[in-house]
């Protein structure tokens, strides 16, 4: 791959790791900035070369604390203000985007406030990983590319068989996720757990739709949080025969004892990737994580020559 010509490459303090990685697939060299703090702890951002006219990324996820948001805020509008020609906000996880409709009286739509946040700092385009809902790229109205991790997760599980495996979906709403992981793995069959949630952050397996006695099953979702959903999924896949069960997830938020529990479980494996800096913090030894910066490397280098995002999931 030839270095990209006009790449400037930027991120916050908790996406540095990934930024740097990113770099190197695409072969630029990270573009001299600072983030840092007052005395009082607000943050101080200053971009230090020149990006007159120049294609900008800037790589940083909004998980907590709220600073990686403000981070990113900041960075944007810094760069715009420096007339970058584009600026494009790489956000392999997109935090606040599970509160994305009004479900309940006197809440708000999270995922659309930060979206309109993004957009008025001075963001021409927005990158990131496995949104939580589809209909956010909706709340833009800036072209966004949502990328999915099949292909981190087809290159680690290829060479499966669909006479010993099946995807699961841990809910309805991960069936169509799933059923894409399905058929990029082979075709292989499909099994959904029907499941309600009583509080957040807590799951109820209710039904397992499919047939999973003796195969071994590979539960796909986009966020593990505090690891109840696919803890419980994995309890009643096992009572109900499976052989095994492997996890596979995008972003790995792990809050409180999420890495203890998921170690206490009958999860055989845990797949994420670093979309969340602090996965490797908390990393136990039933997880494996992958590296994300060589897919948004190529989106990177795709958005930069103005080719096809959609024909890196063909």
């Amino acid at each position: 791959m030839r270095p990209p010509k006009d790449i400037k490459l930027l991120s916050g303090t908790s996406s540095r790791p990934l930024m740097l990685e990113i770099a190197q697939h695409l072969k630029v060299e990270p573009t001299e900035h600072l983030v840092s703090r007052f005395k009082d702890g607000e943050i101080r951002v200053q971009i230090l070369e020149n990006i007159r006219g120049h294609d900008v990324f800037i790589v940083q996820s909004t998980h907590p604390p709220a600073d990686n948001l403000l981070e990113l805020l900041l960075l944007i509008d810094a760069a715009k203000r420096a007339s970058a020609k584009r600026v494009t906000a790489v956000i392999p996880y997109f935090g606040y985007g599970r509160q994305d409709r009004k479900d309940q009286p006197r809440v708000p739509i999270s995922a659309k406030l930060v979206s309109n946040l993004i957009e008025v700092a001075g963001a021409n385009r927005v990158l990131t990983v496995d949104l939580h809902a589809d209909q956010i790229q909706g709340f833009f109205d800036i072209p966004v590319d949502n990328l999915f991790a099949t292909p981190i997760f087809k290159e680690f599980f290829k060479g499966l068989s669909p006479e010993t495996h099946t995807v699961v979906a841990p809910d309805v709403g991960a069936s169509k996720r799933a059923r894409a992981v399905a058929r990029k793995l082979g075709d292989l069959p499909l099994a959904i757990i029907d499941k309600r949630r009583p509080a957040p952050n807590q799951a109820e397996v209710l039904n397992i739709i499919g047939h999973v006695e003796g195969r071994h099953l590979i539960i796909v979702d986009d966020i593990i949080d505090t690891g109840n959903t696919i803890i419980e999924g994995a309890k009643a896949l096992i009572e109900a025969g499976a052989l095994s069960v492997v996890a596979a997830a995008a972003h790995a938020l792990l809050s409180g004892n999420a890495p203890q529990k998921i170690e206490d479980s009958p999860i055989k494996k845990v797949i994420v990737t670093d979309t969340i800096p602090t996965v490797w913090e908390r990393k136990t030894d039933k997880m494996e994580i992958l590296s994300i910066a060589p897919l948004l490397a190529e989106a990177i280098r795709r958005i930069h020559n103005e080719e096809s995002i959609s024909a890196l999931f063909i």
